[in-house]
């Protein structure tokens, strides 16, 4: 159990690499969850969106293989984190204190799904997107 912002407990998830050097904990305390489709994500992921899910920073743990964290972009601002070995994205700082972990790293599943797509006028050409969430352009605000 973790302690949320609010001070309420809630569960915490597990997540990890795909080599399984890097694993870490999550509060289940996720404030939003999303599809992006901008080509850093789709670059980062491999695939055609990056389904990922918004907290606090500090809602994270790294419980094993801090050594293998590769982080990359401005390590001071905006950056992807990868497991060195693997490659894995495991999440991304997104400044203000929040994170939006790459919701393919869970082990377990959290208690959001994601709520809409975003950056469509960036999604891959390539794929249709087939299910009745809403999309925007940008960012939801915008």
């Amino acid at each position: 159990m973790s302690t949320a912002p609010g001070g309420e407990n809630v569960a915490e998830l597990g997540g990890g690499c795909l080599c399984g050097a890097v694993s870490y904990r999550v509060a289940d305390a996720f404030a939003y969850a999303a599809n992006c489709h901008c080509s850093d994500c789709r670059r980062a992921t491999g695939s055609a969106f990056k389904p990922f899910a918004g907290t606090l920073e500090t809602g994270l743990r790294i419980l094993e293989g801090t050594d293998q964290l590769l982080r990359y972009g401005n390590p001071s601002e905006n950056h992807d984190v990868h497991c060195g070995r693997c490659g894995s994205l495991l999440y991304s700082v997104v400044g203000g204190g929040r994170i939006h972990v790459a919701l393919g790293s869970l082990h377990d599943a959290p208690s959001i799904k994601p709520r809409a797509h975003i950056f469509v006028a960036d999604k891959a050409p390539w794929y249709d997107i087939t299910d009745s969430l809403p999309q925007y352009a940008g960012h939801v605000n915008g």
